[in-house]
């Protein structure tokens, strides 16, 4: 069923209508652009296949926005505290008309939330609905590695005694607009451990269970562990080992539900953000991923990016990005991919690297190989039949307002 403008906001509002103007929380994101290619035309993104990610300053080609907001529904003198939570976002590729929920973009209710916060669970609570849970993403590549979202229902941050120890337990269904088949899932959570001074480390196991309902289907599971380090050369540091097998192979989210228990992958990443002085600040990525498949062939993704920012003013920052992505398949060449941006911005919120919000002029130019192009599916930017022909590689320009609130 196609979704109007006028259904998606009124369903928002109807559940964020605010009993009270003190109890309503608003936030949210958004990030719109237009951008060309030195070879004519729109712009067209660079991006590797096999890679699950791409490096995204000055590399994006859609208009995007998320819209979000919280209301308080009951707030008791004990702490107890009953909200309610929704989002609706908006998704557009450049130059493109879009009819809702179409090749060319969606509006959507990502998030349709209730939550109950009691004291007799020490800081913790109950939830249930569609929602955005326990999220973990790198933001120089949008690239969400750790991401339990889903419908369903659960306990969240249940305190254990005084050991600082946080327990969830989610039970959801996989909500991806992509995945078709569903598979119930089990999450659970285990945050809060002491590790070095000012670090802590947080842990996940997924359990998938095989669906009935589609022939052919397996159980699958995924572990998580990460190691957060805070007041990081002004920043954080997060080192993350995740691993899993069958439909969990997806790591943090449900894969495929006809993988059985060969199909593996284990993925390794180490992403420090640093902000030294008020003017230097910036992120690295350095990640590796094994994903062994029999029927189509194992593959190791690497991948190297850094975005460091200088703040020139109060309002002139200078972003420069270099991301690498290389794909060794079983069978096939090596596939390489590099991109580099230039991004003189306008800071509107001020001189740390996370500060929004901020215009940017960009200029991006990507280099890639044979095998790259003749993998790439047909009329994106690497193949052949793209904005760049034969060549193997290709310059976009642009610019670009991101912000968030």
């Amino acid at each position: 069923m196609k979704i109007t403008m006028n259904r998606v906001s009124s369903a928002l509002l109807a559940c964020l209508v605010p009993f009270s103007a003190e109890a309503f929380e608003f936030e949210g994101y958004g990030r719109i652009g237009i951008g060309g290619a030195d070879a004519g035309g729109k712009q067209s993104c660079f991006q590797l296949a096999g890679a699950a990610a791409k490096y995204r300053l000055g590399n994006e080609c859609e208009t995007y926005w998320e819209l979000a907001g919280h209301q308080d529904l009951y707030k008791g003198a004990d702490g107890t505290l009953w909200q309610v939570h929704g989002m609706v976002s908006l998704y557009n590729q450049y130059d493109q008309s879009l009819t809702f929920n179409d090749e060319n973009g969606s509006v959507r209710l990502p998030q349709i939330w209730t939550s109950l916060k009691l004291p007799q669970l020490n800081g913790g609570g109950l939830w249930a609905g569609r929602r955005f849970y326990k999220r973990h993403d790198i933001h120089i590549n949008d690239f969400y590695y750790w991401n339990p979202s889903g419908t369903g229902f659960g306990i969240e941050d249940y305190g254990l005694g005084d050991t600082g120890l946080r327990l969830s337990y989610a039970f959801s269904r996989e909500d991806n607009i992509d995945q078709e088949d569903k598979a119930n899932r089990h999450d659970i959570n285990l945050g809060g451990i002491k590790a070095n001074q000012d670090a802590e480390i947080e842990i996940g196991l997924s359990y998938i269970q095989q669906a009935d309902h589609v022939e052919g289907s397996h159980s699958g599971w995924s572990i998580s562990a990460e190691h957060k380090q805070v007041n990081f050369f002004g920043g954080e540091n997060r080192f993350t080992v995740q691993y899993g097998e069958g439909p969990g192979n997806a790591l943090g989210q449900t894969g495929n539900l006809l993988n059985d228990q060969d199909y593996k992958s284990i993925r390794i990443l180490e992403s420090p953000r640093w902000q030294i002085t008020p003017q230097f600040g910036g992120q690295l990525l350095a990640l590796v991923q094994h994903d062994r498949a029999p029927n189509n062939g194992d593959q190791t993704w690497y991948s190297f990016g850094v975005r460091p920012s200088y703040a020139f003013s109060e309002r002139f920052k200078f972003y420069v990005e270099l991301g690498h992505d290389q794909v060794d398949p079983e069978e096939g060449g090596t596939r390489k991919l590099t991109k580099f941006t230039v991004a003189p911005t306008l800071a509107l919120g001020g001189m740390g690297f996370m500060d929004r919000p901020e215009i940017r002029l960009y200029w991006t130019y990507a280099t890639w190989n044979r095998a790259a192009q003749e993998s790439a599916e047909e009329g994106t930017a690497l193949s052949d039949s793209g904005a760049f022909g034969s060549q193997r590689h290709g310059s976009n320009f642009g610019v670009q307002l991101e912000t968030w609130w």
